[in-house]
């Protein structure tokens, strides 16, 4: 396996993968507390390397995570082993880039690191936010819930109205009802970075991330770019 950096500036590309590891606080110059979330950004291998003639588009696929022999399956044995990987990865990542990316110098085996990123800097976060299971509309999308007096005895957490009578009929499609609330991929944008520890890999973002501890997240460059 390759030990060269790839850096994470090429064009298009300006990502790497972490892990949530929690929350703390910081204090700035005047003393004033932040509250930060801290990313553990695990080491991410280039295990594949996709071509605008071969595949249709330009792309580079990260492994993070290696998992032990014995729970890697047959057919990802046998691609790791045509890319003289020796263990597989639990979580994999593709970056998209654009045609014109040019990715001479890297090459299957090799780690991304993350020289793009600098204290001051905005970027967007993405990962599966918590599962909250099969919920009812108060604690889904807030809802007022119904009287707790004037009669009302088994409706103060019912839904209400949900549509008319003969007409339309029916109820319309997107109506907020109950249902399945989180484990959905979730993307916070222009989040600040406010301490880099590249030595021991760890990076700290202003503010909440959403997710559980462990989780996966996937750190970009901040495609509004508020505040540059």
């Amino acid at each position: 396996m390759s030990d060269n950096k790839v850096s994470t500036l090429i064009e298009g590309l300006g990502g790497i993968v972490g892990v949530k590891a929690g929350m703390t606080q910081v204090f700035g110059e005047k003393g004033e507390s932040f509250a930060v979330t801290v990313i553990d950004l695990q080491q991410a291998t280039v295990t594949q390397i996709k071509n605008k003639e071969k595949d249709g588009y330009v792309a580079v696929k990260v492994g993070m995570l290696s998992k032990k022999e014995k729970n890697t399956s047959k057919s990802e044995t046998g691609s790791l082993k045509a890319l003289n990987l020796k263990e597989g990865f639990k979580y994999y990542k593709e970056f998209r880039m654009s045609d014109s990316a040019k990715l001479e110098g890297v090459e299957v085996g090799a780690t991304l690191s993350p020289e793009f990123l600098k204290v001051g800097d905005f970027v967007d976060l993405t990962s599966i936010c918590k599962g909250k299971g099969f919920q009812g509309n108060m604690k889904r999308y807030h809802f007022a819930g119904g009287h707790k007096t004037h009669g009302a005895s088994v409706s103060h957490r019912s839904l209400g109205s949900i549509g008319n009578r003969a007409d339309p009929g029916k109820v319309f499609k997107g109506k907020k009802m109950p249902g399945q609330m989180g484990n959905v991929k979730t993307t916070i944008q222009n989040v600040k970075v406010v301490a880099v520890d590249k030595e021991n890999g760890l990076l700290l973002v202003h503010g909440s991330v959403p997710g559980p501890k462990s989780g996966i997240v996937v750190v970009r460059r901040s495609v509004k770019k508020v505040g540059k």
